[in-house]
């Protein structure tokens, strides 16, 4: 069996060095954030760095993304693209098999008047990640987008990831899913997890706290905060639940911590949080691997 590694994400323009620090914390696999295009970066030599510091630390290297929105030239589409195109041509040189990122949106429209953009742009990608032995998860994240309008991305909720897997019928294309960005749109993350686990290729660590007794006295639409995206062991989801239902389905790949999003381990104790939460998650997939 694969161990289910536990790591975090870092930036493409991080010092190498860091990579080292978080092993030395119990870290073991690394995501690498490529920004919204990597504009301005020599990506191949970024990679290399990363790399050969992952390697000397026994460290892996997950996954590497684009989360810029090429779907819309308004929005930077193509320079989006270039940086995707990038991005999956260079994967090889993390040993990574796996691009991740937003699919993008025509903002400010529905999330319907987005599928002739996302199939002419993704069936072109998918067949480039296909020839490249690689994989494409969608982060499903909305960005603040709604089913109507607003956003980024449109790979946020399962009714549009219908429209997309249909519209480009892919085997390389998949999910990078996280209970988080369910529970904000009051999607209960379990039942859709076992649901689309075999569509699920990498995981954020990041999960969510619900405040139903706000949402029962104010409701969703009043303006008074209802819901905290949350490191893994501060919010609301059981992750032995997620892991066993992911083991269960067959996943392959590993778990990023996404921080720097969780309201009350922040600043000066960002890394408290997520070294506490990489420990909790060691501690839900039942520890090392142990063999008699």
């Amino acid at each position: 069996m694969n161990q289910i590694k536990i790591g975090t994400i870092i930036g493409l323009w991080d010092d190498a060095a860091i990579i080292s620090k978080l092993a030395a914390l119990g870290f073991e696999c690394f995501a690498i954030h490529c920004g919204e295009s990597a504009e301005g970066f020599d990506v191949p030599e970024a990679f290399k760095r990363l790399k050969e510091a992952a390697d000397k630390t026994g460290t892996e290297i997950s996954a590497a993304g684009i989360y810029g929105n090429p779907l819309d030239p308004s929005a930077g589409a193509e320079k989006s693209l270039v940086g995707i195109r990038q991005v999956m041509d260079n994967a090889h040189i993390l040993g990574a098999n796996l691009f991740t990122g937003f699919a993008g949106r025509v903002c400010g429209r529905p999330v319907e008047e987005s599928m002739p953009a996302y199939k002419e742009v993704w069936g072109e990608l998918a067949k480039r990640a296909e020839s490249l032995g690689l994989r494409i998860a969608f982060e499903n994240c909305p960005m603040g987008g709604t089913w109507r309008t607003g956003g980024w991305n449109i790979a946020f909720n399962p009714d549009a990831w219908e429209m997309m897997f249909n519209e480009v019928n892919s085997d390389s294309i998949g999910l990078e899913w996280e209970p988080c960005h369910q529970m904000c749109q009051l999607i209960d993350p379990i039942p859709q997890l076992r649901k689309w686990v075999k569509k699920v290729l990498h995981i954020h660590g990041k999960d969510a706290t619900i405040a139903w007794d706000v949402l029962r006295e104010h409701g969703f639409d009043s303006g008074v905060p209802y819901v905290w995206h949350r490191t893994p062991g501060f919010g609301d989801s059981n992750w032995a639940d997620i892991i066993t239902i992911l083991r269960m389905g067959g996943y392959q790949g590993n778990i990023d911590i996404e921080g720097y999003h969780d309201p009350v381990y922040t600043g000066e104790l960002e890394w408290s949080g997520q070294v506490t939460g990489m420990e909790y998650l060691k501690r839900c997939r039942g520890g090392d691997i142990i063999t008699l």
